[in-house]
């Protein structure tokens, strides 16, 4: 089986969802595959990994998840002794939107400092243009 896994769900085929367990040493090639399950429901994935031989499962060392609950505990009762590892592309999936949001409430800071200078000039009755870097400059 080896010592460290990967598990995910994924869809096959017409949408039908499946958990998939890997051996990360074969890296996709043959002999990765440690089992596949219909569907994602963490009892029934937990059932049917569970039929595999105890002392196999508990020589895992890590396993590799993204961050569903139900991966977690499908991880946790099945390899107990295992570490929970969160896959890369998750992390960097939730950096990146993280990154996101921040930038789109600052952006949006300097629209609404951006409008608030052009009512200021349109009460004062000035000519004048914003860039969108802030800077005031007049129009002659």
């Amino acid at each position: 089986m080896g010592t460290h896994l990967s598990i995910d769900e994924v869809a096959l085929s017409q949408g039908e969802l499946y958990t998939i367990v890997t051996n990360k040493k074969f890296k996709g090639k043959q002999g990765c595959l440690v089992a596949i399950v219909a569907g994602t429901k963490a009892e029934k994935v937990i059932e049917h990994i569970c039929k595999i031989d105890y002392k196999k499962r508990a020589c895992v060392q890590e396993i590799t998840l993204d961050m569903a609950n139900s991966m977690k505990l499908i991880a946790k009762k099945c390899f107990s002794r295992a570490i929970q590892i969160t896959d890369r592309f998750h992390v960097q999936k939730s950096a990146l939107e993280a990154m996101q949001e921040i930038r789109i409430k600052h952006r949006w800071e300097a629209m609404d400092i951006e409008n608030q200078l052009i009512m200021q000039a349109k009460r004062e009755n000035r000519t004048e243009h914003i860039y969108p870097n802030s800077y005031l400059m007049e129009i002659p």
